[in-house]
């Protein structure tokens, strides 16, 4: 029998959406009693994950530096300059080149949220640049949003790898992002992708679950300031599974139809 070669483009690109999807185990060799009513490992992996987060002195204490450099500005561009002051985020010694904010329009109407950096972004300082930027941006154009978007990460320095970022991390700079909306003040927030997603909303759901529903953004430390928030896909899977573009889209006339909505 003659063993078909792998295309590990299109296995990638499966594995990537499941794993979107919220799968996080396969089948094993042996059975499994799944009649037992104890958590199973991912969710109990989860909750120690969690825990650790909120318990950990570290992300507590950078977190609380991150509120302090927040709270002193008073515009987006001089947010950016705080996060770039900030030492607390651990990313910040993992070979980031440097601080990576936001970019577009300070007073449009959607803040558009991220996960984080990756090696264009960390190269060029700027979020959303390269290929999964560019279909970003020719989405919000076509969509009529175009110039009426600023567009940041839940980090703001590139991961080793491009990996996703921690709970950790995310949370050591989520003062940031929280300051943001309350400078802003948008109309709207666009979620790209499960991580950013979960981060800003506080929920373990995937994003096959959240993306097309809108939900309510209310930070503790937002200043009173709160925006509806619709998740949706990043665009960066998109270009892995061009399945899911018409979903994408479907999101971004939802968002745009809101805005209209709103005047």
């Amino acid at each position: 029998m003659t063993m078909q070669p792998l295309d590990t483009a299109a296995a990638e690109s499966l594995l990537a959406f499941w794993s979107d999807a919220g799968v996080d185990a396969c089948f094993g060799d042996a059975p499994v009693d799944r009649t037992h009513v104890a958590p199973p490992p991912a969710v109990k992996a989860v909750a120690k994950a969690t825990a650790s987060v909120v318990a950990s002195p570290d992300v507590a204490d950078a977190a609380s530096d991150a509120r302090r450099l927040a709270a002193g500005a008073e515009t987006l561009e001089a947010l950016g300059q705080a996060v770039a002051q900030f030492e607390g985020c651990p990313l910040t010694g993992m070979g980031a080149r440097q601080a990576v904010f936001g970019r577009g329009n300070p007073q449009g109407a959607v803040l558009v949220i991220g996960e984080a950096p990756g090696a264009e972004e960390d190269e060029r300082g700027e979020p959303f640049v390269g290929q999964a930027g560019l279909m970003l941006d020719r989405m919000l154009k076509e969509a009529g949003l175009e110039g009426q978007a600023y567009l940041t990460n839940t980090v703001f320095w590139r991961p080793p790898g491009n990996r996703p970022p921690t709970a950790a991390e995310q949370a050591s700079c989520a003062p940031f992002l929280e300051r943001a909306l309350a400078l802003m003040k948008p109309k709207a927030v666009l979620l790209l992708g499960g991580a950013a997603a979960k981060a800003v909303l506080g929920t373990d759901e995937s994003i096959m679950r959240l993306r097309g529903h809108w939900k309510e953004w209310r930070p503790a430390e937002g200043g009173g300031v709160t925006a509806p928030a619709l998740p949706s896909f990043h665009p960066a899977f998109l270009l892995r599974t061009p399945m899911a573009k018409k979903a994408a889209w479907a999101d971004m006339l939802a968002l745009a139809t809101r805005l209209g909505a709103d005047g």
